[in-house]
């Protein structure tokens, strides 16, 4: 009597398990910071991936270069040793060129421009994705690169003579053009810059220069909106292919939430710094009126040779985006 009681007790223990599927958990590598706008908007997308689900689907963001350091991430993920992570899509541009239409200078001016640029970015990436085994998910902005100076700055004339921060080859093209002397300091050396007096004008966002609490010797901050970098986020496709319907689904609906959040976020953040900024005792202003002609043909210039190195599929995206401005 007591072991037909002990294998009812099993059995009833047993029964629940046994008519449930084991849950499905992804891995998603990120280089940004969890307190991030960026990594809060990955976080959430985790959560709503699994709500969706009913948590027979759960991702683990690891966040900072926990698991993967970014520049590994693309290719961790391809190979399927994690199931998704988040990039910087210019980082992808050398293996697919088209992800760096987001580096041209001076292309967008507006979120809303940034957003139809990805309308027409988007197909392509994908297109070479798929043939990557790699699934987009969803893109979302940083807020756009300005100019920081410890001068006022009236036209491109004042800018000629200076030390530009810069830290790739476009920075330094961009220095050049507008005849400035490029000085190679990385973000987390322009504190000791700043002091030493090596550098008096750099461009990056107004995010980055709260984190750097840069007021301590920048002045100004113009708002000339260079360039809108955007984090992608990915899977791979078999992983995602693996999922059912109804997992792939909510997968794709909870992409489209987190864009829409990511870059409402992004304009949050890009507004509230610019006050930080002020708070903080800069002079924050749109683009001065005699530079905005000269960073419209900037613009036309850098367009040029981007179209012209990438070749006939850059068209596909500069050629309706422009057409419809």
């Amino acid at each position: 009597m007591r072991r037909r009681h002990l294998l009812l007790t099993a059995a009833a223990t047993l029964a629940p398990t046994a008519g449930r599927a084991a849950a499905t958990t992804w891995t998603l590598p990120t280089g940004y910071k969890a307190d991030s706008f960026q990594g809060q908007n990955v976080a959430r997308f985790a959560r709503m991936v699994e709500a969706g689900t009913g948590g027979s689907l759960r991702i683990e963001v690891q966040p900072d270069n926990q698991g993967v350091p970014l520049a590994q991430i693309a290719a961790a993920v391809r190979a399927g040793r994690v199931q998704a992570g988040e990039v910087i899509m210019t980082g992808l541009a050398q293996d697919i060129p088209i992800a760096g239409a987001d580096a041209v200078p001076f292309v967008v001016a507006s979120y809303e421009d940034a957003q139809r640029l990805w309308q027409h970015q988007r197909p392509l990436v994908e297109r070479h994705f798929e043939a990557r085994g790699l699934k987009p998910l969803f893109a979302v902005p940083w807020p756009p690169q300005g100019l920081y100076t410890i001068r006022p700055v009236r036209s491109a004339d004042d800018l000629r003579g200076t030390r530009m921060r810069t830290y790739n080859a476009t920075t330094v093209r961009i220095a050049q053009l507008l005849g400035a002397e490029p000085v190679d300091v990385p973000m987390s050396k322009v504190g000791q810059a700043l002091a030493e007096g090596r550098i008096d004008t750099m461009i990056t966002s107004a995010v980055t220069g709260v984190e750097n609490k840069v007021w301590s010797a920048f002045k100004f901050f113009y708002e000339i909106n260079a360039w809108f970098p955007k984090n992608l986020t990915f899977a791979n496709a078999a992983a995602y292919a693996a999922l059912s319907d109804a997992q792939r689904q909510a997968v794709l609906q909870s992409a489209s939430a987190a864009e829409t959040a990511g870059w409402a976020a992004s304009r949050v953040a890009a507004t509230e710094s610019a006050q930080e900024l002020r708070r903080n005792g800069l002079r924050t202003e749109p683009a001065p009126p005699l530079l905005q002609p000269v960073i419209r043909r900037l613009g036309e210039r850098f367009s040029l040779e981007w179209l012209h190195s990438v070749g006939r599929e850059a068209n596909e995206v500069f050629v309706p985006f422009y057409a419809a401005r």
